[in-house]
């Protein structure tokens, strides 16, 4: 009989997954394991003085807030944030159009770092982590941002793309690092992390 090591580990408990992406909903489902959706409204700032990195886990921490006190002896709370790095400053969310299409204009005939954390939350332990990916993009035409944006609408993404989507497909020239942790969950850390806790 095939045994699921990850899901073995966790058979008693009772994970949540923190995050209203489909992304990282379907990367825990392809690591096999059983979960459900809960989302806590937070208001994602960070202070100013935080280096990028710090930023990424600062926000993921930010996530698991609103949970502390409702975490029962079984659960264990997953939650994420990506980060967008360009020459040392966070592209975030963008507001609009406009704005997505700026930030795409300045990831073209680039490279930029993405930054994935993850915060691991039960009743009496907290663990945190990151990972990065450094990623090239070609340098893309008018037309193929406008058609990006106008069909996939990309506005709640960090850094207004998604990997997995056409822009991933024919923008991207090659990555150093893992593609999970661009799509926003960095799936090996996690398996790894879930593994210890």
């Amino acid at each position: 009989m095939e045994v699921n090591p990850l899901k073995e580990k966790l058979k008693n408990k009772n994970l949540i997954l923190a995050s209203g992406s489909p992304r990282r909903k379907q990367i825990l489902e392809e690591l096999g394991l059983s979960f459900s959706v809960e989302i806590r409204k937070v208001i994602e700032t960070y202070p100013s003085h935080l280096s990028t990195p710090e930023v990424a886990l600062y926000l993921a921490e930010l996530k698991a807030e609103p949970f502390k006190n409702d975490l029962g002896e079984d659960d264990i709370l997953i939650t994420g944030d990506t980060i967008v790095c360009f020459e040392g400053e966070v592209l975030g969310k963008p507001r609009d159009r406009k704005e997505a299409y700026e930030m795409i204009s300045t990831l073209s005939n680039n490279k930029h770092d993405v930054i994935s954390s993850v915060c691991l939350k039960s009743k009496n332990k907290t663990a945190v982590f990151k990972d990065y990916t450094t990623v090239y993009f070609k340098e893309l035409t008018k037309l193929e941002i406008d058609y990006y944006l106008d069909y996939y609408q990309p506005f709640d993404k960090a850094g207004a793309y998604g990997i997995q989507e056409w822009i991933g497909q024919i923008g991207i020239n090659k990555i150093e690092g893992s593609y999970y942790t661009v799509m926003g969950m960095p799936i090996h850390l996690l398996y790894e992390n879930l593994m210890k806790f």
